[in-house]
């Protein structure tokens, strides 16, 4: 069976993505935590199951694979339903997970994830507002393009879960998309896995900063 390393629900986003995944689509996997600690880098701590001293990190066996999208390419191998069925669903998909993987820099520096928060900002800078616009975008065109409830179609895949940390986002900041966009919010929002993450997340010990 994997093992998933991750870090605190709270605030680890890049965590949250394979995690998600494997909860969505009922495969199993043995969930390990190591903590943040305040005012410490884990870096040194983490090396201790991650080649990079980073997380997420899953292993199979003797096999260690690290890097949200190693993981997520790792799973599937042997689980077909990670990405979408049709061919061009998924070239979008891998589209929008590799934007995901590489860029909106802006919303990673301004609105961190903690999923304890609700709170408006005073202000939002044009890059910050431009991330926004364009993952609105990305959004609607999928959730247009191929006409089902996820952003790829009628099933929860990969694309979904890489854009899971934003919808704690959006919800933490108040940040404000498109009544399209906002209706896969919410249901995200109700997904058990999504559900599940939030209820330990709030249970954690918190991080000063």
């Amino acid at each position: 069976m994997y093992t998933l390393w991750i870090a605190n629900k709270n605030y680890s986003s890049w965590s949250l993505r394979p995690w998600i995944l494997l909860k969505a689509l009922n495969i199993p996997f043995n969930e390990r935590v190591s903590y943040f600690e305040d005012g410490k880098n884990s870096h040194e701590k983490f090396k201790a199951f991650s080649p990079t001293g980073l997380v997420p990190c899953l292993m199979d066996g003797d096999i260690t694979v690290w890097d949200s999208l190693a993981i997520v390419e790792y799973l599937a191998e042997d689980h077909a339903q990670v990405w979408p069925s049709d061919k061009m669903a998924r070239a979008w998909a891998r589209s929008a997970v590799a934007e995901m993987h590489s860029g909106f820099a802006a919303l990673r520096q301004s609105c961190s994830m903690n999923c304890a928060i609700r709170t408006e900002l005073n202000k939002i800078l044009p890059e910050l507002q431009r991330d926004i616009d364009r993952i609105d975008a990305l959004w609607s065109e999928g959730l247009t393009k191929f006409g089902g409830e996820w952003l790829a179609g009628d099933k929860f895949t990969v694309v979904d879960a890489f854009y899971a940390p934003v919808v704690f986002r959006a919800r933490a900041y108040g940040l404000k998309f498109s009544a399209t966009s906002q209706k896969w919010i919410d249901r995200m929002l109700k997904h058990p896995a999504m559900v599940e993450w939030v209820e330990a997340a709030i249970k954690e010990p918190k991080i000063a900063h």
